[in-house]
């Protein structure tokens, strides 16, 4: 077949495809690497690295991923807008440190540390899934010389008592109790939002945290709280009174949801898994439903901050619409701090403090709270005055 393709085949290696080369000695080389690798199972056949990110993504990675849908919207959403515009059309394989940096140069024009941190990381996942697929030999998100942004040092910081109650006292009253809920009992939005009166055992003193309303595709479910752990939090006299005058003031209305997830389900067993839910929540929006965070965020939650005195008001942006400015350590989850940091000054404990606010890891709550521990090195300053006194 001289002149009409390739001269020389090696054939015949268990799980490896046939390879064409145009001189013996090229043939010889490959074969005998091949062969090696073969037996150690570590063979990649270049021929499978050459589908681009792109391809390989959406036929191969993206339909095998499964868990949380929220967590699965959030990742389609960072491989939709960071990664494939800018590496979809390149080749596993041709995928490199340099254009890894030049990626993230892009990035840093648009987002934080954190947000390239998680971008980052799903690019590394689709790329580790290809090399246990055997398409290429190494991730080059792993390379020494790249990578993404180091975590910033920056610590929680908590919010004063005059704060909360300053808050408190601005919100709307149909949404006041939520003040309570997070300050209160440490529960996260979704949770306090998600929470029914049937929850809230008052003789034992304890409320029981069991879903979240949370959004899934611009719709709102029930789901189990964040991790998929349910807790139970101790009951503060005071916040059971606050729930109880919340009570009287706006009964529970039964809202009925899907679980989990509000796409229409494929099989008998997602239908059974998603089928709707209906709990009696505490804290409803003015239609009698349960509360869609985004409008609750922008419309009852900066307002109130704004009167509170935390946030500046509303200014005219330069096209003509009204922004308001960044303020994400403002958030809901502010509250939660604010209860983290009042349960370790108060003396307790670590580990039940991990347990209430729903941690798998009581070494997280240390390393993320752990400035909040009362009067940190006197108990060792007073062991070294003792000594030299």
């Amino acid at each position: 077949m001289h002149g009409k393709c390739t001269r020389h085949r090696v054939k015949g290696i268990p799980g490896v495809k046939d390879r064409s080369f145009d001189t013996l000695q090229d043939a010889k080389t490959w074969l005998a690497q091949a062969q090696t690798d073969a037996r150690r199972g570590e063979f990649v056949d270049p021929r499978d690295g050459a589908i681009s990110l792109r391809d390989y993504t959406e036929t191969h990675w993206w339909p095998t991923r499964s868990g949380d849908p929220s967590t699965i919207e959030r990742t389609e959403q960072q491989v939709r807008r960071h990664i494939l515009p800018h590496l979809g059309s390149q080749p596993l394989n041709g995928i490199g440190a340099e254009g890894l940096r030049n990626w993230k140069k892009r990035l840093e024009k648009d987002l934080g540390p954190a947000s390239i941190r998680l971008v980052w990381a799903t690019l590394s996942s689709i790329l580790q899934t290809a090399v246990e697929d055997r398409r290429l030999a190494r991730n080059p998100c792993r390379s020494s010389t790249v990578g993404p942004p180091t975590a910033g040092q920056g610590r929680v910081e908590a919010w004063s008592p005059e704060r909360v109650l300053a808050v408190r006292a601005a919100m709307p009253e149909r949404y006041r109790v939520l003040v309570e809920l997070g300050a209160g009992l440490g529960l996260r939005q979704g949770e306090a939002l998600g929470l029914s009166v049937e929850d809230v055992d008052f003789d034992k003193e304890v409320v029981h945290v069991r879903r979240q309303v949370k959004m899934v595709r611009a719709k709102l479910c029930f789901a189990l709280p964040k991790g998929r752990k349910v807790r139970d939090v101790p009951l503060p006299s005071s916040v059971a009174r606050a729930v109880q005058r919340h009570t009287e003031r706006f009964a529970p209305v039964p809202v009925t949801l899907p679980w989990d997830d509000p796409r229409p389900p494929e099989t008998p067993v997602e239908a059974k898994h998603r089928r709707p839910r209906t709990y009696s929540l505490l804290v409803t929006g003015r239609e009698r439903k349960a509360i869609n965070r985004n409008y609750f965020n922008s419309h009852v939650w900066k307002p109130v901050l704004t009167k509170a005195g935390v946030i500046a008001p509303l200014e005219e942006s330069t096209g003509g619409s009204r922004v308001w400015e960044p303020s994400r350590e403002h958030g809901f989850h502010a509250l939660r701090h604010f209860y983290a940091s009042e349960e370790l000054e108060a003396g307790e404990s670590v580990v039940s403090l991990a347990r209430w606010l729903g941690h798998s890891d009581p070494g997280f709550t240390l390393r993320k709270y752990s400035h909040f521990l009362p009067r940190a090195g006197a108990r060792g300053s007073a062991a070294i005055d003792a000594i030299f006194a």
